[in-house]
């Protein structure tokens, strides 16, 4: 699982109907210690009902076709969590509603 910001949505008025009606991510990889962003984007499909400006995990490959909203879609990017706080060595580095 990777972390990542959602930064903004994709829109494609075509597409391959297997796909049709799913909600399409932009995100940004993050470092967990900072929260400042790669600058490192992927175009993820949004199972979690995930929004701008939230912090997310996402998986990629194979495994983002195992969620309701994937399964036997052509999906290499799936949005499996948001994300509500990050705590590393005692500190929270990152909390939803801060």
């Amino acid at each position: 699982m990777i972390l990542a910001r959602v930064v903004g949505t994709v829109v494609s008025s075509q597409k391959a109907q297997k796909i049709e009606g799913i909600r399409f991510l932009l995100l940004e990889k993050i470092n967990p210690v900072t929260m400042e962003g790669k600058g490192d984007f992927v175009v993820s499909m949004d199972s979690v009902g995930a929004g701008v400006g939230e912090i997310v995990f996402y998986v990629s490959g194979s495994s983002a076709r195992y969620t309701d909203v994937t399964e036997g879609k052509p999906s290499d990017s799936a949005v499996i969590a948001i994300v509500d706080f990050i705590e590393k060595d005692g500190k929270y580095t990152y909390e939803k509603n801060r």
